[in-house]
């Protein structure tokens, strides 16, 4: 009996290929670059299965061109904005994302960025390999204290949770505001204190974001919103770059409304404005969750999806679950 078809848009590591293996036919796109939208368009038609990134697009336009035989779309993200549920659902094929494995390399990543920001690492990095350094001195590329400040996370989730735990540590006062208030037990773990957005914005010295995209929260973060922030505060983005209005940021910049920014991601992925290329913003193209070990997880359950659907068994994780009935 032959096996069903999937088509992958990248290489994935050893661990979910070898899983992949035993169950489908397999073609790759093992290009360096990703692979265009007509190449997309192309690869998928007669398909069983689709594994994707977040930089495909998955909406009525690729399900029709794949055809009838299409039965699951697996996201290997978390985030699945670029992933059209409604449409799969019409077409009673199952969407798949990865949560919970990425919480704490991504919450590691931001406060990466975080700390990278607070105390100008990437200037001094750069001053150090220019052999522009040519003596110690006293006021050399000082930066901010992180301990002891105000830490404003903006989606309490379990990305902005693991944030929050990781702040403990600096003894910092973390405020929050999400779209449901955490439960009292979390908050007291967390030592975390529930405000609404505008007191976050005017209290924090740093402010994290870590909301999924979606209509509510696409240019969440605009001129209104960095009018109210301290001149003193950074802005920290891991989530997704639409949540923030780019051009209000570099106008916040240019005007000296905030102190910096650290972003890993970007309204137009992967151009980046030439008003953010400056000393004050730490830059990153999109590592939030790049790390071997939780890459291969999130492929695993991307793959194990796909792999459960055809087997008949649960799936680890799926969007839209009334398509299974």
């Amino acid at each position: 009996m032959s096996k069903p078809k999937l088509f992958s848009t990248h290489v994935l590591y050893d661990q979910p290929r070898r899983l992949l293996a035993e169950h489908f036919d397999v073609e790759y796109w093992t290009e360096n670059a990703r692979p265009s939208r007509d190449e997309v368009l192309k690869r998928v038609v007669g398909k069983d299965a689709l594994v994707c990134l977040l930089t495909e697009k998955v909406d009525a336009g690729l399900l029709d061109a794949a055809g009838p035989d299409l039965r699951i779309v697996a996201n290997v993200a978390v985030g699945f904005d670029n992933i059209d549920v409604p449409a799969c659902t019409a077409r009673k094929i199952a969407a798949s994302n990865t949560p919970g494995v990425l919480d704490e390399t991504t919450a590691d990543f931001t406060w990466t960025l975080l700390t990278a920001v607070a105390r100008r690492l990437v200037e001094a990095d750069r001053l150090a390999r220019s052999g522009g350094w040519l003596q110690w001195n006293f006021d050399l590329l000082c930066g901010t204290d992180i301990w002891g400040k105000t830490l404003g996370i903006i989606g309490l989730g379990r990305i902005g949770r693991a944030v929050a735990r990781r702040a403990l540590g600096f003894r910092m006062r973390v405020i929050y505001n999400s779209t449901r208030r955490a439960p009292v037990e979390i908050e007291r773990e967390l030592n975390a204190e529930y405000v609404t957005q505008d007191q976050l914005l005017q209290q924090a010295d740093f402010v994290s974001l870590h909301v999924p995209l979606n209509q509510q929260t696409r240019g969440l973060i605009g001129p209104a919103e960095f009018a109210k922030m301290k001149r003193t505060a950074f802005l920290i983005n891991t989530t997704r770059g639409p949540v923030v209005q780019e051009a209000a940021l570099v106008e916040a910049l240019d005007q000296g409304k905030i102190a910096g920014a650290a972003l890993d991601v970007f309204e137009r992925e992967p151009l980046i404005s030439d008003g953010l290329r400056r000393d004050n913003v730490v830059l990153a193209p999109h590592l939030g969750s790049a790390s071997v070990e939780t890459r291969t997880k999130m492929a695993m359950i991307a793959a194990e999806n796909a792999v459960a659907l055809f087997t008949g068994r649960p799936m680890p994780s799926i969007l839209n679950p009334e398509v299974l009935k």
